[in-house]
């Protein structure tokens, strides 16, 4: 059985569910919890599947886009008024909601390509074995709800 470890961060977005039936059609926010979960066959040699210092230097790009931002999707009608009133703080998604589950996959990807960039890195601060692999992202929407994407 792998090893694996989890590591939780904390990105304040926003979201418009423009299909939606109810409230959330309208702009609103959450402090998102996300978390990362990966794994491993072995340890490095420092004992660790991956130093939690490495996984916030590879994943902050991402992570900070995400930040004070606003997920759209682009058939909404205000999407185009809100790129051109807000630039990168909006972030695009194409054709669907932005829901929870929606953001959990598209942070997987993101995650799981930031991550492989950083360990061929030849100036990375921190060594990443290749064995290192993203499992899932978990992305807590409130308190008690959440949503999860794995390969």
């Amino acid at each position: 059985m792998p090893y694996r470890i989890c590591k939780t961060f904390e990105v304040e977005s926003g979201h418009i569910l423009s299909r939606h039936p109810g409230r959330c059609r309208y702009p609103h926010g959450h402090t998102r919890r996300v978390e990362l979960v990966l794994e491993s066959d072995t340890l490095d040699e420092n004992g660790m599947i991956v130093d939690f210092k490495a996984l916030g230097e590879a994943l902050q790009d991402c992570l900070q886009q995400y930040d004070h931002s606003i997920c759209m999707n682009t058939d909404d009608p205000m999407f185009a008024v809100m790129k051109e009133a807000y630039g990168e703080r909006v972030i695009a998604f194409s054709g669907q909601d932005p829901t929870s589950e929606v953001i959990a996959e598209s942070l997987y990807e993101a995650c799981r390509d930031q991550l492989a960039a950083y360990r061929d890195r030849p100036d990375a601060t921190y060594r990443v074995q290749p064995g290192v692999r993203l499992v899932r992202v978990r992305v807590w929407e409130t308190s008690t709800a959440w949503a999860e994407y794995s390969e």
